[in-house]
């Protein structure tokens, strides 16, 4: 259905009004100031649970029902399982089985395993999902076939909903790799190990009802406690939450693509030449095989000058890993674990610490982890010439990615996005985005294996690199280089309806996606 919009600080037209509840515009970086207080759940007592602590239940069917599972729930979960997760799509077949309808699916990301999920979509189990959405997933959104309007939020502006009382979750169905009776638990340990939990954090804190779900548990007390037991409502325990080889992998690789290698060295070498590169650096950067690769030249670089980096913070790698180990980094933030080597780190390094995205990218607090950060690696599905990013469509207009920490992300000193000058023969840098999910304000510097642009608005990195030799091009002489290769991509075709709305680190709505015309 078509729905009155205005235009917002971006010049998106954008709803006042999601899913019957009011939306704020996107009022610019910076400019909104919420108000009133914190969400918190009800108050609970003691009188309720168990004198020994011990909160077992036979089965997740039994805690869903001890929970009061019914009609139009919010349920969440969290995505540190990956692609391996076998618990999250079994709340959903037990809600079907039960006749429940209209839920909520809130989780922190989805994968290809949650393509089942689709069904329960058909048959009104559920009703919308409020978090990323991939593959098969996307599409069907995109088409229109999912009943109430999608929510996409980075993994911040998860927490700051959750936090702000935006969303309010019913139920939180927590997996866990170790947990105890009294429901304390963590992401190391067991056959299920994942390294961190730190998404579901602020869901064990916040939901009304929370059920730990572990294949493996253990005497009192689980330490470290990444879910404290004192939020814990149920504890099941089954036979397997997760399939190992696909929780994390073992074979994270460095690019063997000549172009992707060279944008690696070509990105390493402006850190360096630029002086963003230093001594005490703190830094960021992703698991694709491009960031590896940077990740590669970046130690190699500090190694040969004796430098250290104070912090990374992760998504971690084998790589950060052994900048680690190896005494060029001092620590590890680390909010989710990527490989085998990482998990095993994070058991094992005092100097690998778990740190949830609760305490490291919520913008409605008092600090936040991404502002502290000097250097920060990231992609995008396409870059305009304002330097407006885009990570959640494609060209094609069909919503295929999410957000994750994208946008908190943009908060660093210096945001750099190395990625390829066209993928599959349709140009990355565009006249303009698809869909506007990082303002260009925020991005500093787009490197692509033809050349490097540098953000007007940074001229004090336009003076660093004078006379480096690097191949410095205007934002707009890369555009007109990728369409005389590839030609001018045509633009997508969309319907009025508004299919999923887009929201900024705020919790403002910062642009919408609409139906595909079919």
């Amino acid at each position: 259905m078509a729905v009155k919009t205005v235009i917002n600080a971006a010049g998106r037209p954008v709803p006042l009004e999601i899913n019957g509840q009011p939306a704020i515009p996107f009022k610019g970086v910076g400019n909104h100031r919420p108000d009133g207080r914190k969400y918190s759940p009800p108050i609970p007592t003691c009188s309720d649970y168990p004198d020994d602590g011990n909160k077992v239940v036979s089965s997740l069917a039994e805690a869903l029902r001890k929970c009061g599972l019914c009609d139009g729930m919010t349920i969440s979960t969290h995505h540190h399982l990956r692609d391996g997760d076998l618990v999250s799509n079994k709340v959903f077949e037990l809600a079907s089985e039960m006749k429940v309808k209209d839920l909520v699916w809130f989780p922190s990301a989805s994968f290809p395993c949650n393509d089942p999920v689709i069904s329960y979509l058909n048959d009104g189990t559920i009703n919308r999902i409020e978090g990323s959405m991939n593959g098969p997933l996307g599409r069907y959104v995109s088409e229109g076939r999912m009943k109430g309007t999608a929510v996409l939020r980075s993994h911040g502006g998860r927490v700051q909903a959750i936090q702000d009382g935006e969303v309010k979750i019913d139920i939180a169905v927590l997996t866990a790799p170790t947990a105890d009776s009294f429901g304390n638990a963590k992401g190391t340990g067991g056959t299920s190990a994942c390294g961190v939990i730190g998404y579901a954090k602020a869901d064990s804190m916040y939901a009304g009802k929370v059920i730990v779900v572990t294949d493996n548990l253990i005497d009192f007390p689980c330490f470290p406690m990444e879910i404290e037991g004192i939020y814990v409502d149920y504890v099941v325990v089954v036979d397997k939450i997760g399939v190992p080889e696909k929780i994390v992998s073992g074979t994270t690789r460095v690019t063997n693509s000549p172009d992707r290698l060279l944008i690696a060295e070509m990105t390493a070498s402006f850190l360096e030449k630029s002086g963003i590169l230093k001594n005490g650096v703190t830094m960021q950067a992703g698991a694709g095989g491009t960031s590896l690769a940077i990740a590669v030249f970046v130690h190699r670089i500090m190694k040969n000058k004796g430098w250290k980096s104070k912090f990374g913070f992760g998504g971690s790698t084998k790589y950060m890993v052994e900048m680690l180990t190896d005494g060029q980094m001092d620590f590890i933030l680390d909010a989710q674990a990527f490989d085998l080597e990482s998990v095993r780190s994070i058991d094992n390094n005092p100097g690998h610490i778990p740190y949830s995205v609760f305490n490291a990218y919520n913008y409605h607090s008092k600090g936040n982890l991404t502002s502290m950060m000097d250097i920060m690696i990231l992609g995008a599905t396409e870059v305009d010439l304002n330097f407006n990013g885009n990570v959640v469509t494609h060209s094609d207009g069909y919503l295929l990615h999410g957000i994750g920490g994208w946008q908190n992300c943009l908060h660093a000193r210096n945001v750099i996005l190395p990625i390829p000058l066209f993928r599959d023969r349709i140009p990355v840098i565009v006249d303009e985005v698809t869909t506007l999910c990082g303002p260009g304000e925020l991005i500093d510097v787009i490197i692509t294996e033809r050349g490097i642009a540098i953000n007007p608005l940074r001229q004090d990195l336009i003076e660093s690199v004078k006379g480096s030799g690097l191949p410095l091009k205007t934002i707009g002489e890369l555009k007109d280089e990728a369409e005389k290769i590839c030609g001018k991509p045509q633009k997508p075709v969309f319907e009025e309806d508004i299919v999923a709305a887009v929201k900024w680190v705020d919790g403002t709505v910062i642009d919408v996606i609409r139906k595909i015309k079919s």
